[in-house]
């Protein structure tokens, strides 16, 4: 009896797998693609029937304004999803459909798909790389209520560094005559209401959305260049039901072919792996006085600069008007410098 007691009180041996193979395999089946109907496929549909039923309400209801913002903006959120999973072909077994998922959320979201995936993939590869990664740029060059404003220089970043393959020029300008066409006859048949207040302003709206919870939070505070280290986990039921999942940034970032709702169930898969490689897994605003301080300059000013003593922004001093104020600028560049380290392994 005695003995019996004993093995029942001693710990239990859990055989966790040691290699980063081993939990490759583990993982397999969140790595293969999704199903044919998948609920990235719900969004799509579910995106476009929410747009639909607030141009008919418009026209032929008589719900309020709050509301059917409140629609398009759901409507919109939930195609930036697609297009995310599509972008990494996680959206469609079949590679047709996801091409026509995600050039289809992009013309909702008034987006181009070639765009949208080549600058996201130059993400993946060079994250928190000041020079390399546009997304850090849009992080870290001005304040957080600002943000969306700033995904323009992504199209800028596209055609800088030439990021086209094969058909997708073509496709850039076919989707931006689309856009520019609907605005054009919103002007001469005078709906351009409908368009400011059922797509720009919703889209204004997903777009700081879409900023905090895709690129801000998950990377802040942008020093790491190290995989396991270069995102974020916070994890939270209720922030993976509103942000489908984007609190488990860095899982993605792992595995990119993992689509949005299975982040949760493989972040728990890998929890032991990323305790051990040490990956932040908490939201980290508010654990020490000096994440306060950071994401309160970033809400107010949120510029930062790259270097200390080689600051682009170090000239600016030049335009203030007295010793004090020049000095007390290079010191805020000083103090809120982003430098993040050289190594990514």
């Amino acid at each position: 009896m005695t003995q019996t007691r004993a093995i029942e009180n001693s710990p239990k041996v859990v055989n966790q797998p040691q290699s980063l193979s081993e939990w490759k395999s583990s993982i397999q089946k969140y790595l293969d693609p999704p199903n044919k109907w998948n609920p990235t496929v719900g969004l799509f549909i579910g995106g476009y029937c929410l747009a639909f039923l607030t141009i008919w309400q418009w026209y032929k209801g008589d719900w309020p304004l709050p509301v059917l913002v409140a629609i398009a903006f759901l409507s919109l959120h939930m195609e930036g999803t697609v297009i995310h999973d599509a972008c990494h072909n996680a959206a469609h077994p079949n590679r047709w459909i996801n091409q026509a998922m995600g050039h289809g959320s992009a013309i909702l979201l008034g987006f181009s798909f070639p765009v949208f995936t080549r600058v996201h993939l130059q993400h993946h590869s060079h994250v928190n790389d000041p020079k390399n990664d546009p997304d850090h740029i849009v992080s870290t060059f001005g304040p957080v209520w600002l943000i969306a404003p700033r995904f323009f220089y992504h199209e800028y970043f596209f055609f800088e560094r030439r990021l086209w393959r094969k058909y997708e020029l073509m496709q850039w300008g076919l989707e931006r005559g689309l856009f520019l066409s609907i605005v054009l006859a919103g002007i001469k048949f005078d709906f351009m209401n409908v368009i400011y207040n059922l797509w720009f302003g919703p889209a204004l709206m997903v777009g700081v959305t879409l900023g905090i919870f895709f690129d801000y939070l998950p990377h802040r505070p942008f020093l790491s260049r190290n995989r396991w280290k270069n995102a974020r986990v916070y994890p939270s039921r209720l922030m993976n039901l509103l942000i489908m999942g984007q609190n488990y940034h860095l899982v993605h970032h792992l595995w990119p072919s993992i689509p949005w709702f299975e982040y949760k169930p493989a972040y728990e898969a890998t929890k032991p792996l990323l305790d051990k490689k040490g990956s932040p897994q908490r939201m980290g605003i508010f654990e020490t006085r000096s994440d306060g301080l950071n994401f309160l300059y970033d809400i107010i000013l949120g510029v930062r600069s790259h270097k200390k003593r080689r600051s682009k922004m170090r000239p600016l001093a030049k335009l203030l008007p007295n010793t004090y104020l020049r000095r007390k600028w290079i010191e805020l560049l000083h103090r809120t410098a982003v430098i993040p380290n050289s190594k990514r392994i």
